[in-house]
């Protein structure tokens, strides 16, 4: 047998499949992330309402995973499985519900932070995302047409204040349907985000 030092490959590489996979569609696989996504209807707005003190440490992990490191911190979410399952997990913690567009731009416009401590304004928005001004963002994240993560270097988080008036007369260790402040709140979120910022 003589060897001539070429090579003849009559079959592809891996990659070059893979490649030609992805191009023609054929046989890609969606990730679980991907398929609950799709199923998200709503966007959420969730506040830490209790601190750090005496929390167990999977529910503080939880939290951690969320984004509410301290107390009265705010951060905006969907309504996906595995999200709800985590507001189930941390439900003594803190309160959630549906945000309206109008609270988001609100938010954004008064405690939204980019790094280094610089506020989020209308012509950041205009220069670096698709949209004119916050209150157009705004919309469109609470349509699905665009995330935060649009808005490059802002904090995932948003430190608000103590609510003016205090929270509901209940206290913060009774859920808001006896009374108190803790658990799903519905459209109520919008009147005690307003409280806070």
């Amino acid at each position: 047998m003589v060897a001539t030092g070429k090579l003849d490959l009559k079959h592809e590489t891996a990659s070059e499949a893979a490649k030609k996979r992805a191009k023609t569609g054929e046989g890609v696989k969606v990730s679980p992330d991907a398929r609950e996504y799709e199923r998200a209807t709503k966007r959420l707005a969730v506040v830490r309402v209790r601190g750090r003190v005496g929390v167990r440490y999977d529910i503080e992990d939880t939290m951690k995973m969320l984004k509410l490191l301290r107390r009265n911190w705010c951060v905006l979410i969907d309504d996906r499985p595995s999200y709800l399952g985590m507001l189930q997990k941390i439900k003594d913690y803190v309160t959630w519900g549906e945000v309206k567009p109008e609270v988001v731009a609100e938010l954004l416009r008064k405690r939204g932070e980019l790094e280094g401590g610089k506020p989020v304004t209308d012509e950041y928005i205009a220069e670096h995302t698709d949209y004119d001004s916050i209150d157009e963002f705004a919309e469109a994240y609470c349509n699905f047409e665009a995330e935060l993560d649009d808005i490059p270097k802002l904090k995932p988080f948003f430190r608000l204040h103590p609510p003016r008036g205090g929270y509901e007369r209940g206290g913060i260790k009774k859920p808001f349907v006896l009374g108190g402040a803790l658990g799903y709140r519905g459209e109520h979120i919008n009147d005690l985000l307003m409280r806070m910022i």
